[in-house]
């Protein structure tokens, strides 16, 4: 594994207590909601006031080794959120940010009620100015090209659609509440920069650690299970063929490319811009292009370098 990874096994608190102060840029992490699930060697079905106690100790433990201008993440059930939500802003001063959601379409039937088709996710910081944000890292393509428009993309905005880590998912994994590695993805480049450390307390299979692992950041994982332990060794081990989740704007081709110049250039760009993580979505958005500039490529003597540019992808990933 490689040596700015680094695991561990235990307790979430006691091993946050190990960390030095201000040593973390950034946290991102899906703690227990405590809804009874079964992660094996322990069982997430805490009294009410115990899991609030349990939530304010490893909160404090993380804004402890949060760096000045760090940030946190924190994925929560709509049970708790607002109270998780109070210890950050009244009991620890941090700073809000962000309430996002992120949306999928699949998820727990019900019969009475509403069946749930969203998680929140909490984004705040410690100081209200200085913290890392890379707009550019994260934008999505724009519906149309104009030439006022920024069509490095647009905001994403704080509504977040990734598909749920099926069964069916080739990288699913044997752990109850595993989240797709397009939401860390998005987290991870906005709110950090290649080279700093970023921590995830509850690490599970390990999602943050392989999305470290292929974006330059040095990650630290902990995890209470040895089972999960020894899946993410063995999932950081796999060869990359791309992040397993991706926001399907990232494959959308802007209407009235019309100049062959600056569809050809752009075609180039939206690539190294929005599917440097997602190779494996070069081919469908390559088709896309086809199916949307055909003529128009034909016509301009486009249509070989566009398809070039498939072939490339696929030799570079072969």
């Amino acid at each position: 594994m490689d040596k700015e990874l680094n695991l561990i096994c235990g307790d979430a608190i006691l091993e946050l207590q190990k960390l030095p102060d201000s040593s973390i840029r950034l946290i991102v992490t899906d703690p227990p909601y405590n809804l009874n699930k079964d992660y094996g060697n322990n069982q997430d079905n805490f009294e009410f006031q115990e899991y609030l106690d349990f939530s304010r100790q490893w909160l404090k433990e993380a804004y402890r080794v949060l760096t000045d201008d760090g940030t946190i993440y924190v994925f929560m059930g709509m049970r708790y959120i607002s109270y998780i939500y109070s210890i950050l802003e009244q009991e620890l001063s941090m700073h809000f940010n962000s309430w996002i959601t992120w949306y999928y379409t699949q998820g727990v039937g019900k019969t009475k009620g509403f069946s749930p088709r969203h998680d929140d996710i909490l984004m705040f910081t410690k100081h209200p100015k200085k913290f890392v944000f890379n707009l550019d890292d994260i934008r999505v393509p724009q519906k149309y090209y104009r030439s006022v428009n920024n069509m490095r993309g647009a905001n994403p905005g704080n509504v977040w659609e990734f598909s749920h880590m099926h069964y069916c998912n080739k990288n699913r994994k044997s752990h109850p509440t595993q989240k797709p590695e397009g939401l860390y993805e998005r987290m991870i480049l906005s709110s950090s920069n290649e080279g700093d450390t970023v921590l995830d307390p509850f690490s599970g299979s390990g999602t943050l650690l392989r999305v470290c692992q292929q974006t330059n950041r040095n990650g630290i994982g902990i995890e209470v299970n040895p089972d999960y332990i020894e899946m993410t060794y063995e999932r950081l081990s796999e060869p990359f063929n791309g992040f397993d989740s991706i926001d399907e704007r990232m494959k959308r081709v802007p209407n009235d490319l019309n100049d062959p110049d600056i569809r050809i250039k752009y075609i180039e760009n939206h690539i190294n811009w929005f599917l440097k993580n997602h190779p494996d979505a070069i081919n469908d958005f390559i088709d896309e292009v086809i199916t949307k500039y055909e003529s128009k490529l034909i016509e301009s003597w486009q249509i070989s370098l566009v398809e070039q540019m498939r072939i490339k992808t696929v030799l570079s990933n072969s």
